[in-house]
């Protein structure tokens, strides 16, 4: 019998005495792949009894049993290696950005909202906020510094918040700055996220946009797990509280999960959004698969969701009639009083 092992391959009889022998080199790197590639179901199974490193010396792979034992050390360190190094798919850093995007903005938005209570003691007139109001701090620090060309020059003279003194104009100028760096990175990954899924999920890309797409994969696990998904999962991924509250009572089921950022359901009135959920969805889980076995873009599938969406919206211009009874609670039945 012919045996597969990390080492070469072997050729034994009955007994599981070595015959002939087709030896590798001893490169730890070819080593590691070749351990790997034995992973496989009917691969490297010695008979009973049999010992690999009683083979490898007789077969001559190494003299002592101490340099099978050091070579198989490093072997095994390498093939976890690989197997570290080849963990992270494209998909998984997709991932990876959109949680580190999620965690920026959560850390933004509360700086923001700091900065905004910080330095409008200062210069409540301002009327900015957010990305704007970091720029502004940051570039001026004080109002008394705001360019006559800005305009917010005529109100930051006007100004009746308090004057800021040296040191906490360093201080918050440095905080803003910080904002604004923050800000900065968020758009690095935003722009990382979009060039990664025009490559990794093209038809995803096409139809959801970029940041909904990756969204998707990242709640899904995986490109590989949205593709196996039934369309009616992904029209209500994300919705996991109003899913469940619908499994425990008598809630409506969920129309839709996050697909609700999709500019086609967000702008549909709302008695069309179910209908245009389900249709997207049906949509999302067909450009998945495609872009998990074949990776070629297909445009005509945005054509085909515009059609479907389209005949969705004719078919349904004026919002369902209510019943005639509808809404009215039926009166308990109780016990006719009898006659005295």
């Amino acid at each position: 019998m012919k045996l597969e092992a990390w080492f070469g391959t072997l050729d034994l009889c009955e007994d599981g005495k070595v015959l002939a022998s087709d030896l590798f080199s001893k490169n730890v790197r070819e080593l590691a792949l070749r351990s790997l590639s034995l992973r496989e179901p009917g691969k490297g199974i010695p008979p009973a009894g049999f010992e690999l490193r009683s083979a490898a010396l007789a077969c001559g792979f190494v003299e002592s049993p101490e340099e099978y034992d050091f070579l198989l050390h490093e072997v095994t360190l390498e093939a976890a290696k690989l197997q570290v190094s080849g963990a992270i798919t494209p998909d998984q850093r997709i991932i990876l950005a959109v949680e580190a995007l999620d965690d920026i903005n959560e850390t933004v938005n509360v700086l923001s909202e700091r900065l905004s209570e910080w330095y409008g003691g200062y210069f409540p007139e301002s009327g900015l906020s957010g990305e704007a109001l970091a720029l502004f701090v940051a570039k001026y620090g004080s109002r008394k510094n705001v360019d006559p060309e800005n305009p917010l020059s005529a109100k930051a003279a006007d100004s009746m918040g308090a004057e800021l003194e040296t040191l906490d104009e360093a201080l918050i100028k440095g905080f803003a700055t910080s904002v604004c760096s923050l800000y900065d990175r968020r758009k690095q990954i935003e722009a990382y996220i979009e060039s990664s899924m025009e490559n990794i999920a093209p038809n995803l890309s096409l139809l959801a946009g970029p940041m909904l797409g990756a969204r998707l994969i990242s709640i899904a696990g995986s490109l590989k797990k949205l593709a196996a998904f039934p369309s009616s999962t992904i029209q209500v991924i994300g919705a996991n509280k109003a899913l469940f509250k619908h499994l425990r009572s008598r809630a409506p089921s969920p129309k839709h999960g996050i697909i609700y950022s999709h500019p086609m359901i967000n702008t549909a009135p709302w008695w069309q959004r179910g209908k245009i959920s389900r249709a997207v969805a049906a949509k999302l889980a067909l450009a998945a698969r495609m872009d998990l076995y074949s990776g070629e873009k297909v445009p005509s599938l945005a054509e085909k969701l515009d059609a479907k969406v389209q005949q969705i919206r004719a078919m349904n211009p004026e919002p369902p009639q209510k019943k005639q009874g509808d809404g009215m609670k039926s009166k308990p039945k109780g016990k006719k009083k009898r006659r005295q």
